[in-house]
């Protein structure tokens, strides 16, 4: 959320285990402060703060595979990525020619290639001022970036503002939620229509395009550019209306379903993903794609699913969570009597995202649902006017919904991801040859410097360079020497090899900290 980091938590315990700083500044690590971290920030070094949204891990054949984690900044229009084996960032990319990344899933199959993320608002093309005071000139785009790269494959324009995206199980098609279809720039002028959209992206045909060279590109950004906007009948895009001002798109386990969450109607969309092919062949028209519409109460904005065959909705205005059954639903849909909802469940109060273990991959188990809901009010202790958020756990292991824990937490926290934690084993200990610190190898052989054991002051002019060892408690030099104005960068290896023997490195009054972790 609004801290700009990554947390850990265990389940069920819900205790935090560790902080990834993102697109914050944290003093613990050195995050920020270093030159390496400086370096993965790139052109946003100097942004100090951020707005951590949807954190997904990367996937094989739709399962996760604890290689990276991906999260975007909508305050700043950022994607990063964590690295899983050792939990820190090591890429960060501010996204071209948009503003504010909102929905950001992973492609699931074969493998992880691409990062889906929207950019929510629509601003003038190119955001030189030229068309500030005209609207008809507003647009906002679906991002494409290359997981590996972290370098931007392709953007689509598209009608509206953006909001949630995923992917689903056969790599072909990504989902977003698309709201303000009339494409106004009032609250109020973007609220009327009844129906807004669910865009689909057809992602086999964007590679296409591009790989033909048919597309533009926007100002001085030589990112590829499709026109996916509805008045173009584009073949990247279909718009398949959805009730209203629709926000959370969820993809089922088992690959049949999107479910589109209405936000400001009682409703949420079931859309058959087989029937998807068609739409684009023109065989079927866009609501034809629909096949449940089930009304469950005020506010449904996240869906998540046990594997079992039901679906969770968090109801933000009625702060509940609905559990309903995808076939019931369908089922009453095509005009049968069958109650579809099976439990509404009170959370405190105010829920948004919510996920079930494992339930955004083909592994979903059913045991436990984490609601983040945005507001606590008298649920624990005064802290004055900041409120501490509540995190709750529900087991969903029976036929019941049970809450089982509240956790207070830090300023809103906006999603969540479950993972078993068989699907992520980090490192014990830094290696030598770690890509994050490849700069500074470079520079070390270019001193002549042996990391592993020299203790030495390099001069070149006023830069100085300061390398030496630390084996606890102690450096590898009891002191060094700089004149005033010089530019000193210190570098130090860690050479003790028993876990968790972290140093840190400090200069009084200088605003320097940083870790530096066994081997790094």
């Amino acid at each position: 959320g609004h801290s700009g980091e990554v947390r850990i938590l265990g389940i069920p315990s819900m205790r935090e285990l560790m902080r990834i700083p993102v697109f914050n500044i944290d003093s613990a690590t050195g995050w920020g402060l270093t030159d390496e971290s400086k370096q993965i920030k790139g052109d946003s070094a100097d942004i100090l703060c951020g707005d951590a949204h949807h954190p997904h891990m990367s996937m094989t054949d739709g399962h996760y595979d604890g290689k990276y984690v991906f999260i975007n900044d909508k305050l700043n229009t950022r994607v990063a990525r964590i690295r899983c084996d050792v939990m820190k960032t090591d890429k960060m990319l501010t996204i071209p020619n948009v503003q504010a990344i909102h929905g950001l899933r992973v492609q699931k199959v074969p493998h992880t290639k691409y990062v889906f993320c929207n950019a929510e608002f629509r601003i003038p093309q190119p955001n030189d001022g030229r068309d500030l005071y005209d609207p008809s000139k507003y647009f906002t785009m679906f991002n494409v970036v290359d997981a590996e790269s972290m370098e931007m494959a392709f953007q689509v324009i598209v009608d509206g503002n953006l909001d949630n995206t995923d992917a689903d199980y056969t790599g072909r098609f990504a989902a977003s939620t698309c709201y303000n279809s009339e494409e106004g720039v009032t609250l109020a002028d973007s609220m009327r229509n009844e129906r807004d959209w669910l865009v689909v992206y057809d992602i086999f045909a964007c590679e296409k395009a591009v790989k033909a060279g048919k597309f533009t590109t926007i100002g001085n950004s030589k990112v590829p550019v499709l026109d996916g906007r509805k008045k173009a009948n584009s073949k990247f895009t279909k718009y398949i209306p959805v009730p209203k001002s629709p926000h959370g798109i969820n993809t089922s386990p088992d690959g049949e379903y999107f479910v589109a969450n209405g936000k400001l109607s009682p409703t949420v969309t079931v859309i058959a993903i087989n029937k998807l092919a068609d739409l684009f062949d023109g065989k079927i028209k866009e609501r034809d794609t629909v096949v449940a519409e089930p009304e469950l109460g005020l506010g449904p904005l996240h869906t998540a699913f046990d594997g079992r065959g039901n679906a969770y909705t968090t109801l933000f205005i009625d702060s509940q969570i609905c559990k309903w059954n995808v076939k019931d639903a369908i089922s009453a849909y095509n005009g049968k009597k069958v109650n579809y909802i099976k439990q509404k469940l009170d959370v405190h109060y105010q829920p948004g995202h919510n996920h079930t273990t494992m339930g955004e991959t083909r592994d979903a188990d059913g045991k436990y649902l984490v609601s983040l809901c945005k507001f606590s009010k008298d649920r624990f202790l005064n802290t004055g006017p900041l409120k501490p958020e509540n995190d709750q756990l529900i087991d969903i292991s029976g036929d019941e919904m049970k809450l089982v824990h509240d956790g207070p937490t830090y300023a809103e926290p906006h999603d969540c991801m479950i993972v078993h934690r068989s699907m992520v084993k980090p490192n014990k200990l830094w290696t030598r040859d770690d890509p994050i610190f490849e700069s500074t190898r470079k520079q070390a052989k270019k001193d002549g410097i042996t990391l592993e054991r020299d203790n030495k002051v390099i001069r070149d002019g006023k830069k100085v360079r300061v390398y030496m060892t630390s084996v606890a408690p102690s450096f590898g030099m009891t002191d060094f020497k700089v004149k005033q104005g010089d530019e000193v960068t210190v570098i130090i290896t860690n050479l003790d090899q028993v876990e968790d023997v972290t140093h840190g490195f400090a200069l009084n009054q200088h605003g320097v900290s940083m870790e530096i972790g066994p081997q790094q």
